[in-house]
């Protein structure tokens, strides 16, 4: 009977996990208008969600032990990301912009390469994963392993600032009046290649 208890209580933790999860992603895109929901509902998904991650220990420190058994947890049994699917709109596309600059002065810019539509998907994928990440080391580094390909094409570069930012498309009526795709500046990296050093700033 003991043992039976466990399992129940086992399984009631891990069903309130992953609906806790969920909802905190389906309240994220709410609460960052990628809904068609009104503004009202906005507000209380900023709210919501707040609660939401910090029932989840996202809000305590990253040493702090309850946070990392959280998370630990979470990835190993493949419900670190909720099923927070919400439709009928088309969210805006993450975006990454490599600024060059060169030690005559020179500025140059270039985008993420690829060479086929398969790598475009998966370099899309991965731009998501980035701008939907919360851990800001884990996104500065994948942003810096990005940066490594663009500087192996352009060598003679002393500072490569990667912006990242969200593309948002606008609605009908907002189409109808002349309005066209947005770009919203998130966060900056800079890198130099003598000492492979990074500095973030996070807007």
């Amino acid at each position: 009977m003991r043992q039976k208890s466990v399992y129940l209580a086992y399984v009631v933790l891990h069903f309130l996990l992953v609906t806790t999860i969920s909802c905190r992603d389906t309240l994220w895109l709410v609460a960052h208008g990628l809904t068609t929901l009104p503004s009202p509902f906005r507000n209380f998904s900023q709210r919501a969600e707040t609660v939401a991650s910090a029932a989840l220990g996202q809000n305590l420190a990253g040493s702090n032990p309850i946070r990392q058994a959280f998370a630990t947890y979470l990835h190993i049994a493949g419900v670190e990301r909720g099923y927070g699917y919400f439709a009928p709109n088309v969210p805006g596309s993450y975006k990454l912009v490599f600024e060059l600059h060169y030690p005559n002065g020179r500025v140059e810019y270039a985008l993420p390469g690829v060479n086929s539509h398969a790598a475009g998907l998966r370099v899309a994928s991965l731009l998501d994963e980035i701008g939907r990440t919360r851990y800001d080391a884990v996104r500065e580094y994948l942003v810096k392993t990005m940066t490594r390909s663009i500087w192996r094409e352009h060598p003679d570069g002393m500072m490569i600032r990667a912006i990242f930012g969200v593309s948002t498309l606008p609605s009908i009526d907002e189409f109808e009046q002349g309005k066209r795709e947005s770009f919203e500046f998130l966060y900056a990296y800079d890198f130099t290649l003598r000492a492979d050093s990074v500095e973030s700033q996070k807007h």
